[in-house]
């Protein structure tokens, strides 16, 4: 395995959880992996996953649950609420039933790393890409590698791209306004604006914009930085306190013309990349994982030929991957603009999403176990 970051260090212990033998192998050390400054949203499909393979009670303590989610056209002025009611059945009724959670990336890693350490079936090769001369020929080769995957371009695997105008802008923040237990999707015409939290009224910030904007918050003082700040969000928020530095990365939409090719597949950004709208990279990623860990079973189980597994994995991820980016796309382009056209369009779709329980569970249910599985 290639890249042991939050999924290619997931997707080792769900292969070693399918009876496979594991060798891991990152250019970065243990403490390069977990030094990222942000957090992640996740959903439904993605506590699944950690419940399949045991993992989910050792990482409930770095995940910070959110129980009400507010999605809030900015444009025209309407505010969509969801909460454990507009969950699917299955996801509501668990005792601790949240809509999402949210986990910064260094505790997290803290856990994934700990395990990886400790299970038998998996060797760690941290500051390091390639095998050990002589080593035997792998079964499966998988790329975890990220989105400038060396072992996708070594294989000659194509990439459709399209690069967005807007940048994304991360950091954390102390807030007065909003609830230790409630997310905000915020749709402004100049992007997408989650203010995701972290519990002790401290927040994530996720902040699309126009990359010039982007580039010129990420250079400002805490003090005007948060000027700036309280200027986007609507006035019942007040920052109080940057807690970290600012960074803005640009974002695309890219997906690999293929997921597998010979006894190699990608998985996670190696593969693909969406608009941060949502909150749906990382828990498609780990959907990827999903569907390895399914289709490794079948071969450890003998119902699959250990050849077959990368085309099988890859056919059965095309439609979530499909629907995801193309949702991811549409969302970004319908809320981040100021056609007057549109406007009617999206107040009225609020409106039945507000008034309508069964198109808001419907809408959640795509959100929180992907497209494919809404219900």
């Amino acid at each position: 395995m290639l890249g042991a970051g939050p999924t290619g260090a997931l997707c080792a212990l769900a292969l070693a959880d399918a009876g496979w033998t594991v060798t891991l192998h990152d250019p970065l050390s243990a403490a390069q992996l977990s030094q990222r400054s942000r957090a992640y949203a996740f959903n439904h499909s993605s506590r699944q996953l950690l419940e399949r393979l045991g993992l989910w009670d050792g990482l409930a303590g770095v995940m910070v649950p959110f129980r009400r989610l507010e999605l809030c056209d900015l444009g025209v002025g309407t505010t969509v609420p969801f909460g454990i009611a507009d969950l699917p059945g299955r996801c509501r009724r668990t005792p601790d039933a949240a809509v999402g959670w949210i986990a910064l990336h260094a505790p997290l890693m803290a856990v994934l790393l700990r395990r990886l350490q400790d299970h038998p079936a998996i060797q760690l090769r941290l500051g390091a890409t390639q095998p050990v001369d002589g080593a035997a020929e792998p079964d499966l080769v998988v790329a975890a590698d990220g989105p400038h995957s060396s072992c996708r371009e070594a294989l000659g695997i194509g990439l459709w791209q399209l690069a967005y105008r807007q940048s994304c802008l991360t950091a954390q923040v102390e807030l007065r306004g909003s609830d230790d237990d409630q997310a905000w999707e915020l749709f402004r015409p100049e992007g997408p604006f989650a203010v995701l939290p972290l519990g002790q009224g401290r927040f994530q910030l996720v902040w699309s914009a126009p990359s010039s904007r982007c580039r010129q918050l990420e250079s400002l003082p805490a003090g005007a930085f948060l000027d700036g700040l309280a200027g986007a969000l609507p006035d019942r928020f007040q920052p109080d306190a940057l807690l970290d530095e600012p960074r803005a990365f640009p974002l695309a939409l890219q997906l690999a013309t293929r997921l597998a090719r010979g006894r190699t597949l990608l998985v996670g950004e190696s593969a693909h990349r969406c608009h941060p709208v949502g909150g749906q990279g990382l828990n498609l990623c780990w959907r990827d994982v999903a569907e390895l860990h399914r289709q490794a079973r079948r071969v450890a189980a003998g119902r699959l030929p250990a050849e077959r597994l990368p085309a099988a994995y890859a056919w059965r991820r095309w439609p979530d991957l499909l629907l995801t980016l193309l949702a991811t796309d549409l969302l970004m382009r319908l809320f981040s603009n100021r056609a007057p056209l549109l406007l009617p369009l999206r107040r009225l779709a609020l409106a039945l999403l507000a008034a309508l329980a069964p198109l808001r569970r419907l809408s959640l249910g795509a959100m929180t176990q992907g497209p494919c599985r809404p219900l």
